[in-house]
């Protein structure tokens, strides 16, 4: 089971992603639809990761259609987007987007935000 699911199309940042997660125990599961989103989800993951800037991904009715759901109401959502999309960064807070991230901070930020997306050791 996938403690990270990521709503990302774009392939350098997804490279990023899995990249990151191969120095942690973090699992990444990639998703490309809504409904795979909701449909991974129903196991409740321990990250979600949105590409807010995407054309092709609706990252803002994903996290609202997550928020929707009682079990995942407290997931963390991490967006990320371009620095000068103010405006779509106040969209996801108040879409309940738990951090909203320039792109090049989540560049920065990748590693540190699997490790702690990481299951608990047993």
């Amino acid at each position: 089971m996938p403690s990270v699911i990521a709503l990302v199309d774009d392939l350098m940042f997804l490279s990023r992603i899995r990249e990151a997660a191969r120095g942690g125990r973090a699992e990444v599961q990639a998703v490309r639809t809504l409904p795979e989103l909701v449909e991974a989800c129903r196991t409740p993951p321990r990250l979600v990761i949105l590409d807010l800037d995407s054309r092709r991904l609706p990252g803002l009715e994903a996290l609202r259609a997550l928020r929707q759901e009682a079990a995942l109401a407290e997931v963390p959502v991490v967006g990320f987007l371009s620095h000068v999309d103010a405006e779509g960064a106040r969209r996801a807070r108040e879409a309940g987007c738990t951090r909203v991230l320039a792109r090049s901070a989540f560049v920065r930020e990748v590693a540190d935000l699997l490790a702690a997306a990481a299951p608990p050791e047993a």
